[in-house]
Formats: C-alpha cells, sequence, structure tokens
C-alpha cells in the first residue's frame, strides 16, 4: 500500500532553518508529482510548493516563495523541503501528498504530518 511518512520537524526560531524529507514507498515515486502542504491551527490546509516528477518543474505559494525549496530524489524514494528564514506564520502541520493514478482512477495520498513550530 502507498506510505508517505514525514520527518523533519521541531522548534525552531524565527530566521532559522529546517528540512523536511518524506519517504515514500508503494508506488512508482517517480512517475509522480509531489507536493507539500500545511494546516496551521483554525485555518484549511494549503499548497506551499510542489514538485514535478522528475523535478525539471516546482511551484510555490507566494507566502514561501524565495525561502523554502523542494527538490526530490528519486533514487531514494524521497522529496524535501527546505525551510529557510522560518517566520511565526510558518508554524503549521506540514504534510506530505502525491496524487496517484496507475489505472486511470485518481487515488490522492497523505503523510501522517510532522510540526513545524516557528518561536519569535
Amino acid at each position: 500500500q502507498v506510505q508517505l511518512v514525514e520527518s523533519g520537524g521541531g522548534l525552531v526560531q524565527a530566521g532559522g532553518s529546517l528540512r523536511l524529507s518524506c519517504a515514500g514507498s508503494g508506488f512508482t515515486f517517480s512517475r509522480y508529482a509531489m507536493s507539500w502542504y500545511r494546516q496551521a491551527p483554525g485555518k484549511e490546509r494549503e499548497l506551499v510548493a510542489s514538485i514535478s516528477n522528475v523535478g525539471g518543474s516546482t511551484n510555490y505559494a507566494d507566502s514561501v516563495k524565495s525561502r523554502f525549496t523542494i527538490s526530490r530524489d528519486n533514487a531514494k524514494n524521497t522529496v524535501y523541503l527546505q525551510m529557510n528564514s522560518l517566520k511565526s506564520e510558518d508554524t503549521a502541520v506540514y504534510y506530505c501528498n502525491t496524487i496517484t493514478a496507475p489505472f486511470g482512477t485518481a487515488n490522492v495520498y497523505w503523510g501522517q504530518g510532522t510540526q513545524v513550530t516557528v518561536s519569535s
């Protein structure tokens, strides 16, 4: 079965950095785009960044552009989110996401989430 396992969250001071990792298994990782979402308390889940299957195309939310970088290593079935210049408003649970369609029907998968807390 498809599994996405995030790691790397934690407590960091404003201005600091963290790198999140998401290891995928149970599907052909290199065939699918990957995304990072986040959800802050009392707010809806929002898209942070996405990357195409071979990493040639990336997209970012305006709020994180120039501070966050998404990347992937298909040999390791892992997608990363490097977060720099962190702000208190980046505090949220961060989720890894993919949408697979092996037989033409889209299936949406989420990881369990990893907490990022930025202290000001």
